[in-house]
């Protein structure tokens, strides 16, 4: 059965300083995502975000969407670089209910991170537990 999607989830602009306190946290000081002559150097227009940025804040949307602790797997393919300056949104694109193999009811849901633009940065997927689901439409 396929169950109604919560609306999208737009970021703020991604800034060079978001890219700086992410590799921080992260421990990636890939200068790839802080300095723009190495990002140049190597082919890029300017620095990009982490990957995991990116994903991070698709799943960051899961747990807006669904509430803490819902969250039962998690799964993303990148498609394209994201940018400094970029405005990203997470979109629900389809949820549909499943029954697990211990009869435990969740939903399977398909992801994705779009840039202002409508292009996909990323896709994903992931399963919440259905109590989840009905709890925050």
């Amino acid at each position: 059965m396929i169950l109604p999607c919560p609306d999208p989830l737009v970021y703020p602009a991604l800034t060079r300083t978001d890219l700086v306190r992410y590799a921080g946290a992260s421990g990636d000081f890939n200068p790839l995502h802080h300095d723009h002559e190495a990002a140049t150097r190597a082919g890029l227009s300017d620095v990009m975000a982490q990957g995991m940025l990116s994903a991070g804040l698709l799943a960051s949307a899961l747990t807006k969407w669904f509430g803490a602790g819902s969250v039962a797997s998690y799964s993303v393919r990148f498609r394209s670089p994201v940018w400094p300056s970029d405005v990203l949104s997470a979109h629900c694109r389809r949820l549909e209910a499943l029954l697990a193999e211990d009869g435990t009811r969740m939903a399977r849901a398909e992801l994705e991170l779009v840039r202002s633009s409508r292009e996909i940065v990323l896709l994903g997927t992931a399963c919440v537990w259905t109590d989840a689901v009905t709890a925050n439409p």
